[in-house]
This record gives C-alpha cells, structure tokens and sequence, in this order.
C-alpha cells in the first residue's frame, strides 16, 4: 500500500492483482512510501519497483530498482560499459550475469555505502516505531489545520488510510507566495503541482502547499506550521478578493 498526493494510502496489491489478470507488467514508484512504511515485493508480487534513496535520508544521487529475475533476464542492457560485459567477440557480445548486466562503468561507491547507512538507520528505528510516531503527529496536524477557516485541505476523509502528507491553500492566495513566507519563518513546506497535474485539474487548482511529516518531526513543528500559516494570511488577507 502507497501514498498519492491527497494523503491516501491505497491498496496497491490489490491494484497489482487487477492489473496482473490484464497481462500488464507493473512498475510501482515507492519513493514516497519507503521511509515510512515496511514493503514486501514477494507478498505484493509486483514486477518492479523503485525508489529514491534521498527519500529514506541516504545522500542524493542514488536509488534502488527491484525487478523480477525471469524478467530482468530477457532484458538487453541500456548502458554499455566496464563490469557488464561477460565476453566480445568480433560479430557477438554476451553479457555478464545479473545483476552486472545493468551495472556499466564505475559505480557510485559513496551512495551505495549512505544508502547502506540510510537503511541500516531506518531498521534501528523500525517500521511500527515510525508508523506510531508519524500518526500521532498526523492526527494532530489535521486537527489543528482543520480549525484554520482560511484554508483549503486536500487530504482523505478516512484518517485511518491516511499517511504523513498534508496538502493545502490558503484561499485566494497563491501557494509559492505561501511557501515563500513559511520558509522565512523557517517552515520548509513544497508548492506547486507535485507531478499530479491531472489530479489537479480534476481540482480545478493550479497548485497547492505541501506538508510532510516523518518520524523526524514533532507537535512542536506542527505548531511553529500553525504559526507562520497565520503569519502569511495575516500579511496578506487585506488583498484577497473574497
């Protein structure tokens, strides 16, 4: 089960299955669910998977792709290179076994061994840990923003299948100028479309403000949210066409 934009965690092995009985192969992008959640890629039996190791705290420019060995296999190269080539012949090439085959040239060794260290620190933490701490906080993140009449929540109803994005407007104010005052007050939020524009014509917004919440966090930076969310509207509600 994996997060969408509006906070809902949906039931992706059932998709899986769906999808599967259509003959299609599936690739699902984890990278939004990875640090907050444990996944099983025998149990959903899904075909690929893939996330960005930044997501779970590793250092930029690494990631992992999971795929299945019958599939991996019938695959050719996409990058040629030192380490994946098994022997060259003047009219023919064999290919190293995997996981080689895909791995041309020298390897980012640094984002291997974060990653490694990301990993390893999100397992000392554990998974049920993070899912205790991030709901708590979530719960009360949507209580508290929920009492703001100025704003507009995007977020499911169902606050058990809910995980720890938040997004929101302020009404009649434009989500970059919004960020733009809560990182002054040193609240870190995302706006713009979130790589969801169908979403959000289905909306019919342009974009929003983004709250994410990880284990990291506290009720404390929900309040110091609340506060600078007050600190924009107030700067700016005297020029909101109502």
């Amino acid at each position: 089960m994996f997060l969408m934009y509006c906070g809902t965690i949906n039931n992706i092995e059932k998709i899986i299955k769906y999808a599967h009985r259509k003959g299609a192969i599936v690739v699902v992008d984890a990278s939004q669910s990875i640090p907050h959640m444990r996944i099983d890629v025998q149990k959903l039996d899904v075909d690929f998977l893939v996330f960005s190791g930044h997501k779970m705290l590793s250092p930029l420019g690494i990631g992992v792709l999971y795929g299945k060995k019958e599939i991996l296999n019938k695959m050719s190269p996409f990058l040629m290179g030192g380490d994946m080539i098994e022997y060259v012949y003047e009219q023919e090439t064999t290919f190293a076994p995997l996981p080689n085959k895909f791995e041309a040239g020298t390897q980012n060794v640094e984002g291997v061994v974060g990653l490694g260290a990301a990993i390893d620190y999100i397992d000392s933490i554990g998974y049920d840990k993070i899912c205790e701490i991030e709901k708590e906080i979530v719960s009360y993140a949507r209580e508290q923003l929920s009492k703001l009449e100025y704003l507009n929540l995007y977020l499911t109803p169902n606050q058990e299948n809910h995980s720890g994005v938040i997004s929101f407007n302020i009404k009649g104010l434009h989500p970059h100028d919004v960020a733009s005052i809560l990182d002054s007050e040193g609240v870190c939020v995302r706006s713009g479309n979130h790589c969801a524009q169908p979403l959000m014509r289905f909306l019919e917004i342009d974009s929003t403000c983004r709250a994410s919440f990880c284990f990291y966090n506290s009720k404390e930076d929900v309040d110091r949210l609340i506060i600078a969310l007050n600190k924009a509207y107030e700067m700016f509600k005297k020029y909101i066409v109502k």
